[in-house]
């Protein structure tokens, strides 16, 4: 295999392109402050360094194997390949895993089992590069193989709580759900997978080139995209606190519904319990006990202003469009919108809207 990628010239250009593509997204986003993506967002430092230091093990990844492209003897090649396989295991496996944690901003979670699941293939690495065999690479996959499939059950997991903690926490989901994200790395991690277990030929490295541009292309949208839920949001009017949480309902019809604080954009519910004169932990308990998360609480009441808003248009024979409706209620987008107002009503607003025309008609 590695006999014909030595004698194709295209496919050395190809490699130093990427090599030179993964290296300036990593300075990319080391040194620019500014968001070019999506200037309106401000992603969380964190992840913007270890996405730079992924992008950056990829650079030296293509460094470190390329003179398999250019030695022939076979023993030299044995050694870079293991060494290479090695070096992998220590530094874009680890960071990929890193990368994936920090993408969930709940809490900070612990790196050091990382390193602990990945220390029996770093051991056997280190054999196969001192014997200069490929003797334990098949038991390699396969423990990589099940440490893989370990760190999926947990991801979809802590997917489910992390989806649970953020209806719990915000009003507005728009740039900060990740499980979307998660699946796509999935699929491209899946084909990385298949690459190193069944890798014949140039179509193989061809592909996998291919692959690892559109692995930084996608990281890079989605280190831009995603909101740093640890940055100080919008203020908010502060009610006198109150220590109880008996009267939490009344609180939230004199402080939230009267006042329509809910179609602020980005409340959180740490502003809604300063707002009411509580804390988060009396608040989240109180919704809790309402069987409802904070998210549909808020949004409920968007979609009932929206009600508010559309029959006294439809009343007064005002033009109007539903979009321009949904952002007056307190909404981002329409698409949120549309999902928040089918939760509500059980109908899509194309449906509803043909009713009350119908009605009105009559």
């Amino acid at each position: 295999m590695y006999e014909q990628i030595r004698e194709d010239t295209l496919y050395t250009m190809l490699y130093a392109v990427v090599t030179a593509i993964a290296m300036l997204a990593s300075c990319y986003l080391l040194l620019r402050r500014a968001n070019a993506i999506a200037p309106s967002i401000t992603p969380p430092v964190r992840l913007r360094r270890w996405t730079a230091a992924f992008f950056a093990s990829f650079a030296l990844n293509h460094l470190w194997y390329m003179p398999i492209l250019f030695h022939i003897p076979s023993d030299d090649v044995t050694m870079i390949d293991l060494t290479g396989g090695l070096l992998d295991c220590m530094t874009i496996v680890p960071l990929a895993i890193v990368v994936l944690f920090t993408m969930l901003q709940d809490r900070s979670r612990p790196l050091w089992p990382i390193a602990v699941m990945l220390v029996p293939v770093i051991v056997a690495d280190l054999w196969c590069v001192a014997a200069r065999s490929y003797a334990l690479q098949t038991v390699v996959y396969v423990y990589f193989l099940l440490m893989c499939i370990s760190l999926i059950i947990y991801m979809v997991r802590t997917l489910r709580q992390y989806d649970r903690w953020l209806r719990d926490n915000f009003a507005d989901l728009e740039h900060k759900e990740v499980w979307q994200s998660f699946l796509v790395l999935a699929i491209i991690m899946t084909v990385f997978a298949i690459y190193a277990l069944t890798s014949e030929g140039p179509a193989y490295q061809y592909a996998m080139q291919v692959v690892i541009v559109v692995l930084i292309g996608f990281l890079l949208w989605r280190v831009e995209t995603l909101s740093d839920l640890s940055t100080p949001a919008l203020p908010c009017p502060r009610a006198p606190e109150t220590r109880t949480p008996d009267n939490i309902g009344l609180l939230l019809q004199q402080h939230c519904i009267d006042t329509q604080l809910y179609l602020q954009h980005d409340l959180t519910l740490a502003q809604l319990a300063k707002a009411i004169g509580t804390n988060r932990t009396y608040l989240g308990q109180f919704f809790s006990t309402q069987g409802v998360t904070y998210n549909a609480y808020i949004n409920g009441l968007r979609v009932g202003h929206f009600v508010g808003l559309y029959q006294k248009a439809a009343a007064d024979r005002h033009s109007f469009t539903a979009q321009q409706l949904a952002l007056e209620s307190g909404f981002r987008s329409y698409r949120t919108f549309s999902e928040a107002f089918k939760r509500e009503t059980g109908q899509t607003v194309t449906v509803w809207m043909k009713m009350q025309q119908a009605a009105g008609a009559h």
